[in-house]
């Protein structure tokens, strides 16, 4: 009976810790309407390099992270880079269209259910993630990082790692190869300790 629990507690342990899927892996269909009613589809950007956040349109990370969003499509957009903004909190599409307005200009926003972001990121109905959650999609169309679904420090969020991320995936052709220096999806802290045990 104790080995039933243990094996039982194991597998649920396994499966929270090592939540989102493989990476790098074909991103998953994603399509919703932004704010001003243009439907967006990600297939629709194959050869560009996206990046997709899901945020909550009160969330002061989300809109900060979107800001920076904002810059780097300035100075990547002309080199194939796009940003996608799914807004997940029930969000109506007047509060998308607000949240574009303070936090977004560039790019475009939209409401989504939460069912497609899971579907998206490989999450499951009882992970409670934290936001912005972020995917990054390569010319193939290939996820190729995302955010770990837990509140643990998101390198995603930084800056000066985004920004490598996203130079060394423009420099790569759309026949390139993901598998070498492939990212791996960010651990929570205890995927992390486990591993170093």
């Amino acid at each position: 009976m104790r080995s039933l629990i243990l094996s039982s507690v194991l597998i649920t342990l396994g499966s929270v810790a090592f939540a989102g899927g493989p990476i790098p892996r074909p991103a998953p269909p994603l399509d919703f309407t932004d704010s001003t009613g243009k439907h967006i589809v990600l297939s629709n950007y194959k050869g560009k390099v996206v990046v997709v956040q899901f945020l909550l349109t009160t969330c002061p990370h989300c809109q900060r992270f979107s800001q920076l969003l904002d810059k780097l499509q300035a100075d990547y957009g002309p080199k194939g880079f796009q940003a996608l903004g799914a807004a997940v909190n029930e969000a109506t599409p007047e509060m998308a269209k607000d949240y574009q307005t303070k936090y977004a200009q560039a790019f475009p926003v939209g409401p989504l259910t939460r069912e497609p972001l899971n579907v998206f990121l490989g999450l499951s109905v009882m992970d409670r993630p934290g936001f912005p959650q972020i995917a990054v999609v390569d010319r193939k169309g290939q996820i190729r990082e995302q955010t770990a679904a837990d509140m643990s420090p998101q390198p995603l969020q930084d800056e000066p790692h985004i920004r490598a991320l996203v130079e060394k995936l423009l420099a790569e052709s759309a026949g390139a190869s993901t598998k070498s220096g492939a990212a791996v999806t960010q651990k929570s802290s205890a995927t992390v300790a486990a591993a170093k045990q």
